[in-house]
């Protein structure tokens, strides 16, 4: 951790605190003076994060400790959170719909979105499968339940005019479902990340289909409420979720240097991870906003109709809105 100067660092505070509601919370902007005495615990899906902004240089000056812990799939992350053992963690929008609904003491303080880039439908190479409707009948692992893969699938049957009986969803965690789609077993695998360009690298996958028009592409930051009390907290999410900015902006404007990176991170070959950087270049920033609300809304609508969740619930309670933005 790298020490702010006294002036260098009220400069940024009042960068943050400026045109906020924290501008008039005087014992928050106290305690987020002083960062220095702060412990972030941020949960962190295969080290992809920390890895990203370490690459990109953005690790050198942080005012407050980071304590890191990496989680094989957002669902895992999301148990982290609900156990008190993170602050905070990044997914996409469908599971943290789910871990809410599943009484979660979680809020979204931030959302970076690509329009539904990312999540695949992918099938394994020399497939007879050509297109959704070929899936009748067959084997397709959704990943996790409740995952953004999963929501995924439900789409894109839904789009084919297929319904989930239809076909034989087996739920598999990332490593188990990676290993029964080399070994053949399932015949679709819905997937992202990592995990995607590794099987498109080593296995010589394809994609079937991709997420836009069924996914929104939503990657949201959850926070605990436990969190959210803590004034110093606070101020240290509001800068991380600042960072997290930095880091995507960073990839759209050094693209080689992402590609050496991402390669690098998932042991594959240049060309095949440049196939992917369309889905990092496109996050941007969102507001999270009634309309966040909304789209988190209908995220809950179309997962209980699958009949993954039940019960009622407003999102728009579960929106943090007061984090400051740079």
């Amino acid at each position: 951790m790298t020490a702010f100067s006294r002036r260098g660092f009220n400069l940024a505070l009042g960068g943050l605190l400026a045109g906020s509601s924290f501008a008039a919370a005087a014992p928050r902007a106290r305690a987020a003076a002083d960062l220095g005495k702060v412990v972030l615990r941020v949960g962190d899906q295969m080290g992809m994060t920390r890895a990203k902004l370490q690459a990109a240089g953005l690790l050198a000056d942080v005012p407050y400790k980071i304590e890191w812990s990496v989680y094989p799939a957002a669902v895992h992350l999301h148990e982290a959170l609900k156990a008190d053992a993170i602050d905070i963690g990044q997914s996409a929008d469908s599971p943290a719909v789910s871990a809410i609904a599943g009484g979660s003491k979680i809020r979204i303080a931030a959302n970076f979105s690509n329009g539904g880039l990312g999540s695949s439908l992918i099938i394994p190479a020399g497939s007879p499968v050509k297109t959704i409707q070929d899936l009748k009948g067959k084997t397709i692992c959704p990943t996790t339940r409740g995952s953004v893969a999963h929501y995924l699938v439900l789409g894109v049957l839904k789009k084919a005019g297929l319904k989930p009986s239809d076909v034989k969803l087996a739920f598999l965690n990332p490593s188990d479902a990676s290993a029964a789609f080399q070994a053949g077993s399932i015949d679709a695998w819905a997937t992202w990340g990592i995990y995607k360009a590794r099987s498109i690298g080593t296995l010589k996958a394809t994609v079937l289909i991709d997420g836009p028009g069924i996914n929104t592409g939503d990657n949201v930051l959850s926070a605990t409420d436990k969190a959210l009390a803590d004034a110093g907290k606070v101020a240290a999410i509001a800068e991380f979720a600042n960072r997290l900015q930095r880091g995507y902006d960073w990839s759209r404007a050094n693209k080689d240097a992402y590609l050496k990176f991402y390669a690098g991170f998932t042991r594959q070959d240049k060309d095949t991870v440049a196939g992917l950087y369309a889905e990092e270049a496109a996050y941007h920033r969102k507001p999270v906003d009634d309309a966040f609300a909304a789209s988190l809304q209908n995220v809950f609508a179309t997962l209980k109709e699958s009949g993954v969740l039940s019960g009622d619930i407003n999102l728009a309670d579960y929106v943090y809105r007061d984090l400051p933005i740079s």
